[in-house]
């Protein structure tokens, strides 16, 4: 069930992000199928094929977030510096970065210093943002960000979050 509701919190951020009618008809009518599963029964929950329902919401949320990035023409300057799906920067100083439109999806970001970086159209899903350094930093606009992402990593009142998340109570401590 939590992986369910996870794709719809996904879905419903690639509906309101594509500029594509047909994207967006596509991501609502996966929000409609898993919905309806959401409020079935166990037994159809244990016939549905978790792997396909899988493939398919990633289609519709990579072509979203390629969609969205490329209006920030940044792809491959961003490959140029290492900044890519999956990249292992743990650590790594990105302080104050115009990192607007990378692909750090399912990046390794652990105490990576993001701090006053601008994170617009950035793919986030599935980054790894414990304890990464956010005073500052501009996610309001970033792609597939979760409250457990935020939860892990560190920010301050100036860190600019996406409509739906919030500061956890640990930011305003530090």
């Amino acid at each position: 069930m939590k992986q369910l509701h996870e794709m719809l919190w996904y879905l419903l951020e690639a509906q309101a992000r594509t500029y594509d009618p047909d994207a967006a008809h596509e991501a609502r009518e996966l929000a409609s199928v898993i919905t309806a599963l959401t409020r079935g029964g166990l037994p159809e929950l244990l016939t549905v094929d978790m792997d396909a329902l899988h493939s398919d919401v990633r289609a519709v949320l990579v072509d979203t977030s390629e969609e969205v990035r490329a209006s920030y023409f940044a792809e491959n300057e961003h490959l140029d510096k290492g900044l890519a799906s999956g990249a292992d920067l743990v650590g790594k100083n990105l302080r104050a970065r115009r990192l607007c439109g990378a692909d750090l999806r399912g990046a390794c970001l652990i105490a990576a210093d993001l701090r006053e970086s601008d994170l617009t159209a950035v793919d986030l899903l599935g980054a790894d943002l414990r304890d990464a350094r956010l005073e500052g930093a501009d996610l309001s606009a970033a792609l597939y960000v979760t409250q457990p992402q935020i939860n892990a990593a560190r920010g301050s009142g100036e860190t600019r979050l996406p409509t739906g998340i919030s500061a956890p109570a640990h930011w305003h401590s530090q």
